[in-house]
């Protein structure tokens, strides 16, 4: 445990005094909410994903803390790497990760989606988010997270995806 300390602080060293800072973009799981909802037919990304796949890659991540990861880091990844970034991550407010990057074990996603669909799916995963009162599963890359720390977690994801929505 004291290697985990000793690496966490060291990672996060540049980070010391910072706290935790509100997540960008995404502040609250309302605002996530009232972003997807908006989001409209002639809306796009720029990115290598179109947008309801995105959605429904956003929508498995959210449901996967739920229900369980298909597949997990190993435990010296999720210990050693995957917690430290979750700090810095924390610190920042904000991640970033390969935005065409799908989810270890995850269901292959359809490149031709329908949009309302995946709007649903993802709306609906928050909403079963929010109301879960239950344990959460480990999620593949940081581990434990209790429920505060996963809803940062997912507002950062989303913010991340964010970056490449282009509203009509």
């Amino acid at each position: 445990m004291r290697r985990r300390s000793f690496a966490i602080a060291t990672a996060a060293a540049p980070l010391a005094g910072c706290g935790i800072a509100e997540v960008r973009t995404f502040p609250t799981l309302a605002a996530a909410v009232a972003a997807v909802d908006a989001l409209g037919p002639r809306d796009r990304t720029d990115g290598e994903w179109p947008l309801p796949k995105v959605l429904h890659h956003l929508a498995q991540s959210v449901e996967f803390s739920i229900d369980g990861y298909p597949e997990l880091r190993s435990a010296l990844f999720r210990w050693a790497i995957g917690s430290v970034a979750f700090a810095v991550f924390e610190a920042r407010g904000k991640m970033g990760h390969s935005l065409s990057e799908p989810i270890p074990g995850a269901p292959t996603l359809d490149e031709r989606a329908a949009l309302e669909p995946a709007k649903a799916r993802l709306l609906a995963a928050l909403r079963r988010f929010e109301a879960h009162e239950a344990a959460l599963a480990p999620h593949f890359a940081y581990g434990a997270l209790d429920k505060g720390q996963y809803l940062r977690a997912h507002l950062m994801h989303l913010a991340n995806h964010w970056t490449e929505v282009v509203r009509a």
